[in-house]
């Protein structure tokens, strides 16, 4: 008898961490019909092994893949081919960036951005929506892990918001590419998330956001949360929090020259 899976990438840490440990104390609050297993993808295979450790009640799968890679990806797809499972969830929270001017920074890096953020994430979903088979009028789901920077240019973080503004207008294309098939998708725009991003994307300069946007850091359970219970609802975007919503009302409402204006100046500051 198959396996009915959820499978969440970045899953070591921060928000995909999150997502685990919701999933596997869910006693209906989220889905009705619990998963057999979860399928935790990350590049590190001490943290996944400490998480698989940690987690009682469900079968934690330790897959280590680095998904900025041609072999990631095959990695998880050829464990799709072997263990042919029902897959009812994807989470796609795995993602990067590096903040600066892109002219100082590597080429390799802007490189894995785009694949992490943008080509990973689109090929997980090439390669696990044949195994996505609704159960009547249950739908499988996909999450799409955005951000609110994906609403407007940002100098100084520029391939990292180009590569979010991807992932909102590739997950609402295929919300309705794959509503069809009877799978959902949702894309969650957060904030400030309090994760280890900060530091990675400061290469290590700082641990915590330091400028105005430390004033609007959201918890990545609480983030969890609200985005599981949109994607049951059906929802297909979610700016998240309330203040993300207002980001996203000024990026459509405002001039970006205006936006770029300002944004300018808070860079050189």
């Amino acid at each position: 008898m198959y396996q009915k899976i959820a499978i969440v990438t970045g899953a070591s840490s921060g928000i995909g961490k999150a997502f685990i440990g919701l999933l596997a104390g869910d006693s209906g609050e989220y889905f009705k019909t619990p998963f057999d297993e979860i399928w935790a993808i990350a590049r590190r295979e001490d943290a996944l092994n400490e998480l698989a450790s940690s987690i009682k009640g469900i079968r934690i799968v330790p897959v280590v893949a680095d998904l900025s890679t041609d072999s990631g990806i095959k990695t998880v797809e050829d464990k799709l081919k072997a263990e042919e499972p029902k897959v009812g969830l994807l989470i796609n929270s795995a993602g990067m960036g590096i903040k600066g001017p892109m002219a100082d920074k590597p080429a390799k890096a802007l490189g894995d951005t785009i694949s992490i953020n943008c080509t990973a994430l689109s090929e997980m979903i090439n390669i696990t929506v044949p195994y996505m088979k609704p159960e009547g009028n249950i739908h499988s789901k996909i999450i799409n892990i955005g951000s609110s920077a994906g609403f407007l240019p940002q100098p100084g973080f520029a391939c990292y918001a180009a590569s979010k503004s991807y992932v909102i207008s590739f997950s609402r294309a295929m919300s309705c590419e794959l509503k069809p098939k009877g799978i959902d998708v949702l894309v969650v725009c957060p904030g400030p998330v309090a994760t280890d991003f900060q530091r990675r994307a400061t290469e290590g300069k700082e641990a915590n956001f330091t400028d105005w946007r430390k004033n609007f850091v959201v918890d990545p359970v609480k983030l969890a949360k609200a985005t599981l219970k949109a994607s049951i609802r059906g929802k297909r975007m979610m700016s998240y929090p309330f203040s993300q919503k207002l980001l996203h009302f000024a990026s459509k409402a405002f001039p970006i020259s205006w936006i770029l204006a300002f944004e300018s100046g808070a860079v050189k500051e």
